[in-house]
């Protein structure tokens, strides 16, 4: 069976990650892509002249016999009415991170779906990081021991605000560094090393033109009693390591982001031969550093999983509690930074 898509939204996230990842999986057809903006219409045609072009998602809706997955690739603020409206058609949902702007809304959300009874899953793609795979693969082998550190990061140099959802301060928009990139860096931590049972926020605003935090640090305490230190930038003149995690034996330390987003950005194919390949990163114990081999970055992973699940013959890649959990987490973190009431 091939499952055909809706794929609602073809701005960044739905024309650079969903629609060539879609594309690539053989169990999968992108037959629609919803958007009502005509240089995005024209865009979307001319990369993918076999899909349908919709104006609304009520379009998807009223003809939902015709499709088998919708995936939300629209801005945070739609996400929520999004996923209820295939909810509520009885389609099953990809919404892309974060699930919604609050954990709350997340939580009703997955309530919504599982008393209809229709899959939900959350684009967390990051999980498909060769550097994230790596650790993987080193706290199973046991090289790096026991640790007792994470610090992981995502860190750009933007002195200036870009114009977009992004930068907006109203928080129905989802905007702002928090949200946007500390989505993927708590999923990653919770992932690795298990449940929270403390958490830290510190929240800046560092650009004069900038109407939301631009700076942000969080720091979880797992129930593992690992630490993790968690940083989102868009003010860092200077890209600190992106991973470091500190073990009882070894330390694992890698520069420099996954190149599966720069791939897509400059159209490259998830079918390439040398898809996901990235450069080493280093194991140190001392002053013995030796290099070790990154795991190719695997983002088609989530789709061929996805048209799986459609299949019956096992789950959603990414359960939609666990980006509750997450969110739960940058609740926590915010409330955490705001000042003392005086």
């Amino acid at each position: 069976m091939t499952a055909r898509v809706a794929l609602i939204g073809y701005g960044l996230a739905g024309a650079v990650f969903h629609a060539p990842l879609i594309a690539a999986e053989p169990g999968l057809r992108l037959a629609a892509i919803v958007t009502s903006d005509d240089t995005r219409r024209a865009q979307a045609h001319a990369e993918h002249a076999e899909a349908e072009l919709l104006g609304s998602a009520d379009e998807v809706w009223a003809a939902r016999e015709r499709f088998d997955l919708v995936v939300v690739a629209a801005p945070n603020r739609a996400h929520v009415p999004l996923a209820q409206g295939a909810i509520a058609a009885g389609l099953p949902v990809v919404v892309d991170k974060p699930l919604a702007a609050t954990a709350d809304e997340a939580r009703a959300v997955v309530a919504q779906a599982r008393a209809a009874g229709v899959p939900l899953t959350v684009f967390q793609n990051r999980r498909w990081d060769g550097d994230l795979l790596t650790v993987q693969r080193l706290l199973l082998s046991g090289e790096l021991g026991a640790v007792h550190r994470f610090e992981s990061r995502f860190e750009r140099w933007r002195p200036q605000p870009k114009p977009g959802w992004r930068e907006l301060a109203d928080p129905a928009e989802g905007g702002g560094v928090l949200l946007d990139l500390g989505s993927h860096l708590v999923d990653q931590a919770l992932l690795l090393f298990g449940p929270a049972t403390h958490v830290y926020g510190e929240l800046d605003v560092r650009r004069a033109a900038a109407r939301v935090e631009d700076d942000a640090f969080v720091a979880i305490t797992h129930a593992s009693g690992v630490r993790s230190h968690l940083w989102m930038s868009a003010v860092s003149p200077h890209l600190a390591p992106r991973m470091r995690v500190l073990g009882e034996r070894a330390a694992y330390v890698k520069e420099g982001l996954d190149g599966q987003e720069d791939a897509l950005r400059a159209g490259g194919s998830p079918t390439d031969p040398d898809w996901g390949a990235g450069p080493p990163g280093l194991l140190v114990a001392g002053d013995d550093t030796r290099p070790v081999e990154t795991e190719r970055g695997a983002y088609p992973r989530f789709y061929a999983q996805v048209a799986t699940a459609l299949r019956g013959e096992g789950a959603m890649p990414v359960d939609p509690m666990d980006a509750v959990r997450a969110l739960a987490l940058l609740d926590a973190a915010t409330r955490s930074a705001r000042p003392p009431a005086r």
